[in-house]
């Protein structure tokens, strides 16, 4: 697995890829946070970073599943899906490697972003005038969000051959599980809408963006990953069937 890791992380560091997933993340964020005057810290007056960590989730729909689109449906494209199949590896070691190294090139967007919160910190008046146990959780809970977007982007490439495809699909999948739920539940009343708002990722979120680190929410991200990489496998054994 750790071999399959480092080629496809060398692989995207090889390419444009990673490079443009960094420069509009870190482009489309900093001008959010800090030039945009109705999002912008230094115009807001606050020293928080909730502009960040609310923008993040919606660029990340879009950049991850641009990373995992190329990770099955190139090798089903290119014929060498087979060649790799065949390898002495298990299914859960292919999967583990592409899906890891996908997830540590979304973290690695996120670490520069960590300036964001010592300007903010040295900004604060007085000096730290920033709820840090807030920023934490966030940053917890945007490395968790990717971990469950790239899970699902790996889903959709295992799908099909064509990569575009394959990244609307991760995309909607994406869409419905961080907003869908959260969106239906907003049309209903009492305890069905709280049950079906807690399916969704932005409730969890929104609790770790607060800086509660409950272990509910962990292990609900934990879950979501492992149904989607254990659909990745069913779908790679179907080739047996």
């Amino acid at each position: 697995m750790l071999t399959i890791l480092q080629k496809e992380f060398n692989a995207f560091l090889n390419s444009p890829v990673a490079y443009v997933v960094l420069g509009v993340f870190l482009i489309a964020t900093g001008l959010f946070v800090w030039v945009f005057p109705d999002s912008s810290v230094l115009d807001y007056g606050y020293a928080d970073l909730q502009t960040l960590f609310n923008l993040a989730p919606w660029i990340f729909l879009f950049l991850i599943p641009a990373i995992t689109m190329r990770t099955f449906a190139e090798e089903k494209k290119a014929g060498t899906i087979e060649l790799l199949l065949t390898r002495p590896l298990t299914d859960g070691q292919i999967i583990g490697g592409k899906y890891l190294a996908c997830l540590l090139l979304a973290l690695l967007a996120l670490i520069p972003t960590l300036l964001y919160y010592f300007s903010v910190y040295k900004l604060g008046s007085p000096e730290g005038n920033i709820d840090s146990a807030a920023t934490v959780g966030s940053y917890l809970g945007l490395a968790l969000l990717a971990a469950v977007f790239a899970a699902i982007g790996i889903l959709a490439s295992a799908l099909t051959r064509d990569q575009i495809i394959a990244f609307l699909v991760a995309v909607v999948g994406c869409f419905l599980i961080y907003s869908g739920f959260d969106s239906l539940a907003s049309v209903l009343e009492g305890s069905p809408a709280y049950y079906i708002s807690q399916l969704g990722i932005a409730a969890h979120y929104r609790d770790l963006s607060k800086g509660l680190i409950d272990s509910r929410d962990v292990v609900y991200f934990f879950s979501v990953v492992a149904v989607a990489l254990q659909a990745t496998r069913l779908v790679l054994r179907s080739r047996n069937w």
